[in-house]
């Protein structure tokens, strides 16, 4: 049975990324056959469109790759089409999960495509925004060595959850603990590092971590 082109491109661009349609599914928090039932059975006839702006983040394309009508690219009362793609600079700054990077150098060498919509839905300001990759394993499980995070730089009240952050001449990715007035604690989610406690005056919010990436 011939395909039709939005079935074929799924299955192509998960050959390319070497992912599995079971394995798609699942990160889509459906059944493992539903993507194998849509592509080979036609069943569900179209992608919900939820399900389809997923995959197409996923694998860094346009949703109409994947069946979005043409329409669906324009929101009605907005001036940009919903299929900007913005890019967001991916910085040579490793943010250590463990002893410590060096913050020297923190030249753009490279870009992720993000959906503009995605961006706008996550409330996220792409003027903002820095990507950077996490070395070390104190932070494992959540974060691991290799992952790619998503750093919001916006000023905002400090608060707890998992920020990159500068100590001395160092930056850190940690889960920042502010209960204690004057007072910081960086955890590591891995509970063979100790805390680090320190002043709020020692440390510098780079920013907090809103997405994070990696291989399956």
């Amino acid at each position: 049975m011939e395909l039709d082109p939005s079935r074929q491109r799924l299955l192509d661009l998960a050959g390319l990324r070497g992912v599995s349609l079971s394995q798609l599914s699942r990160m889509l928090g459906k059944n493992p056959s539903y993507l194998q039932q849509f592509v080979r059975k036609r069943s569900p006839r179209k992608l919900e469109e939820t399900d389809r702006a997923t995959l197409a983040r996923f694998f860094g394309v346009g949703e109409a790759e994947l069946g979005a009508p043409p329409e669906f690219s324009y929101a009605e009362g907005r001036e940009q089409p919903l299929r900007d793609w913005i890019e967001v600079p991916r910085l040579s700054l490793g943010a250590s999960a463990g002893p410590g990077a060096d913050a020297d150098a923190e030249a753009a060498f490279d870009t992720f495509r993000f959906s503009a919509r995605w961006l706008r839905e996550m409330g996220l300001d792409a003027k903002a925004l820095s990507a950077i990759h996490v070395t070390g394993d104190s932070m494992e499980p959540t974060l691991r060595d290799g992952d790619e995070i998503l750093v919001d730089s916006r000023p905002s009240p400090l608060r707890d959850g998992i920020h990159v952050v500068r100590l001395d001449d160092m930056v850190l990715v940690k889960r920042l603990e502010t209960a204690r007035p004057g007072r910081i604690a960086l955890l590591s989610d891995n509970p063979a590092y100790r805390p680090i406690d320190c002043a709020a005056s020692e440390v510098v919010v780079i920013g907090r971590v809103v997405w994070k990436s990696g291989r399956i």
